[in-house]
């Protein structure tokens, strides 16, 4: 058996946006979160123990380099998803405050109910119960 080098916690995802402004008014204004930290650069939201950042495309290179920062237009490469305690509420409160969903509410095969939506960085958000 092997054994992990690292705790059994996410402490923090730093995904890139291209507008700060529109992010940080998408999650404060339509999802309704607080914001825990904020900078010219960056803008931060907790997400029960784990920081969700959001960091201006612009400093992405200085992170990662030497690998590169790929561009919403390639597509999505990953889906956060939340539990909610009902999916079709949750996509009606969502549509009214403007929001178009993605896909769903859909039966899944594996199980779940879920139904997802895109902010304005091109992240896709996955509503499930």
């Amino acid at each position: 058996m092997t054994h992990t080098i690292f705790t059994p916690r996410l402490a923090a995802v730093t995904v890139f946006a291209e507008s700060l402004d529109e992010t940080k008014a998408f999650y404060v204004d339509v999802l309704g979160l607080e914001i825990m930290f904020e900078d010219s650069n960056s803008v931060v939201f907790r997400f029960g123990e784990t920081l969700l950042n959001f960091l201006d495309v612009t400093e992405a290179p200085d992170l990662i380099e030497p690998a590169k920062v790929a561009g919403r237009e390639h597509g999505s490469r990953f889906v956060f998803t939340v539990e909610v305690e009902d999916v079709d509420a949750v996509c009606e409160e969502l549509k009214g405050r403007g929001i178009e969903l993605l896909n769903g509410p859909v039966d899944r095969p594996w199980g779940p109910r879920t139904a997802s939506f895109v902010d304005p960085s091109g992240h896709i958000w996955e509503m499930a119960h």
